[in-house]
């Protein structure tokens, strides 16, 4: 399936946005928007400050800067690397320590930072927090074990490895050489970060572009298209550093006439993700509500009507709702708890091939989204890992011309 990601900049209200995104069948699939006047914080690594712990939270609040206080789960407080070199133990008042931010502020919550901390690649993801060897569920299992043989005796004792799905189709040379590169950015990392003074950046997350090339099989991807000149030369140079791509499918876009947000819509798709109702092709519709405590989709069957036979009818909308809901979560970044109000259904086995076809195209989406259960109301309970603002949000800052990260 060919699939092209684009990368421009459009205005919005009184700021300029710059825009990654997937682009699949004639549609936007994944969508990343990011203010041009201030960068995202998410993925970044700082030394950071621990300026007090809240033991009935189980957490501590760690200020990466003068302006910005993060909060750090206790919980997710494996290994951490303090300043101090033989200070261990759980984070204390005035510690000084390496995190890395894992979630973006979200309404009047903080940033979120962990001692966790990760360095992606296209094939494997090291972790310093957690130090076992794991495999992507999605692998087979003969790739599982000829990619475990392979690691195990290389990984580093303090550093644990994550095996992505792309593995499967990568040379052993090629996993060995991305785990020696990755491993060497981790180290130097551990060992250069606490010689920074507190609230140092020590490593800036990669932009969101470059996270899609790692993403997305090779196979799969048809080129990469954008009309902003730097950004050309940064991907063409990050190709030829990681060789994820061809860079000869690299391409600078220069119509001056037609800029590249409106060759592929991005003004409708915008629009479109704000709005509440959503029709389908059989004649239903959602509609997508988000509220403070969880995101309501309700499925209809608007103009679809009959007398003859209502459940096959309502399966029929259900099972295209099912697919259309996934696209909508990962479009307008939607996350958290999400109550899905599906059509009833009388037969069972019905019910089943909702909630299977339901997993099965959320196992797509690149957050970590779980279908929990189907309630005796049938109403789906549906979780999607917080870590950015939803599309909403975005926008909504955009208009009022204020900064977000």
């Amino acid at each position: 399936m060919s699939k092209k990601i684009v990368i421009t900049q459009m205005p919005y209200g009184e700021d300029t946005l710059q825009i990654s995104a997937l682009w699949e069948e004639n549609r936007v699939l994944d969508l990343y928007l990011q203010s041009v006047k201030t960068r995202s914080m998410l993925g970044d690594i700082y030394l950071g400050k621990v300026e007090r712990v809240a033991h009935d939270l189980k957490a501590a609040f760690v200020r990466l800067d003068h302006n910005q206080m993060c909060f750090l789960s206790l919980k997710d407080c494996t290994s951490p690397v303090y300043k101090q070199p033989q200070r261990q133990g759980m984070p204390k008042p005035g510690d000084e320590l390496l995190v890395q931010v894992v979630r973006e502020a979200l309404k009047e919550k903080l940033p979120a930072v962990s001692t966790n901390l990760s360095f992606t690649g296209k094939y494997l993801v090291l972790t310093t927090g957690e130090h076992q060897l794991g495999m992507s569920s999605k692998l087979e299992k003969r790739d599982k074990e000829r990619l475990k043989q392979l690691l195990e005796s290389k990984k580093e004792e303090n550093i644990g490895v994550i095996v992505r799905t792309e593995a499967a189709c990568a040379t052993n040379q090629e996993i060995l050489e991305e785990y020696t590169a990755l491993t060497c950015e981790c180290q130097n990392v551990l060992q250069y970060g606490i010689t920074r003074t507190c609230f140092s950046c020590i490593r800036q997350a990669q932009p969101e572009w470059a996270g899609l090339l790692q993403r997305i099989p090779v196979s799969e991807l048809n080129e990469v298209v954008t009309d902003l000149p730097a950004v050309y030369q940064d991907v063409v140079h990050y190709i030829e550093q990681t060789g994820f791509f061809q860079k000869e499918k690299v391409r600078l876009y220069e119509d001056p006439m037609l800029p590249l947000y409106k060759l592929y819509r991005f003004e409708k798709t915008l629009e479109d993700g704000l709005q509440e109702k959503v029709w389908l092709k059989s004649g239903g519709f959602l509609v997508i509500q988000q509220t403070e405590a969880f995101i309501a989709i309700d499925v209809n069957s608007g103009k679809c009507e009959t007398k003859k036979d209502a459940e096959a009818l309502y399966r029929k909308i259900n099972l295209e709702a099912a697919h259309e809901i996934a696209y909508q979560l990962r479009l307008r970044q939607l996350s958290g708890i999400i109550l899905i109000d599906f059509i009833n259904l009388k037969q069972q086995k019905h019910r089943e091939e909702i909630m299977g076809v339901l997993s099965n195209v959320l196992k797509k989406d690149p957050s970590q989204t779980v279908v929990v259960d189907m309630t005796k109301l049938q109403i789906v309970e549906v979780t999607r890992k917080k870590t950015r603002k939803s599309l909403k949000e975005v926008l909504a800052d955009g208009r009022k011309g204020s900064d977000y990260a």
